[in-house]
């Protein structure tokens, strides 16, 4: 589903450092989004952990610019000092099998104005 064809949403209220994040990545600023992000930082995606600025550059480089992934995110919530997003996910990804609108969940952990964790799942319906 195309931005333009996703539902309009009044997008949630987000933590500065989540705000920036999402912003940098539907700007496709790869720049701006590793700043996000702690030199020693973890993010798991797609079950594979990348460590460090390093290999969080090459991560973001191909499956987040190279895709020119967006997200719309359709709830923010906090929990114990951790954001927890939900977003509709669009691209330029191979869709073939998935659904439309792919929605995936951004578990975001930071310390002090960084991120230090990010996971990103694709979790089952409760339905």
């Amino acid at each position: 589903m195309s931005p333009s064809r996703l539902p309009q949403v009044s997008p949630p209220a987000l933590p500065p450092l989540v705000a920036t994040y999402v912003k940098a990545t539907n700007s496709f600023d790869l720049d701006e989004l590793l700043a996000t992000f702690a030199d020693d930082a973890l993010v798991n995606d797609q079950l594979r952990d990348y460590w460090g600025k390093s290999a969080i550059r090459e991560w973001a480089a191909r499956d987040i610019i190279g895709e020119r992934l967006t997200i719309q995110v359709v709830e923010a919530r906090e929990h114990y000092g951790h954001c927890i997003l939900t977003a509709n996910i669009d691209g330029n990804y191979d869709k073939r099998g998935l659904p439309d609108p792919l929605v995936l969940t951004f578990y975001l952990s930071a310390h002090g104005d960084q991120i230090v964790q990010l996971i990103i799942l694709r979790n089952q319906s409760d339905f």
